[in-house]
């Protein structure tokens, strides 16, 4: 089977938009990256302690159990709705 020649050029068309597209994506996030690589590696801000918690060393923020249960639920949840969704849609088909 031969490829139509206005199909042909059309593809071509297709594929130098998308090196373009990808040639000016790569120039702005090196653009982008430029300036972050050129920050200075050393601390900004005052040596010492947590900056969230005042006179203290560092230290858990929150609520450690809850993020765990939350976690635990988000998982028990997603399981109990596959386990629905299969069921109700016929379950595995060969």
């Amino acid at each position: 089977m031969t490829v139509p020649g206005r199909l042909l050029d059309g593809w071509r068309r297709a594929r130098a938009a998308l090196g373009a597209a990808v040639a000016l994506a790569t120039l702005v996030l090196l653009s982008i990256a430029a300036p972050v690589a050129a920050a200075s590696p050393s601390p900004s801000g005052p040596i010492g302690g947590d900056p969230r918690s005042p006179g203290q060393g560092p230290g858990l923020m929150g609520d450690p159990a809850f993020a765990i249960l939350a976690v635990v639920a988000i998982g028990v949840a997603a399981t109990l709705g596959t386990l629905a969704w299969v069921k109700l849609t016929g379950g595995r088909r060969s």
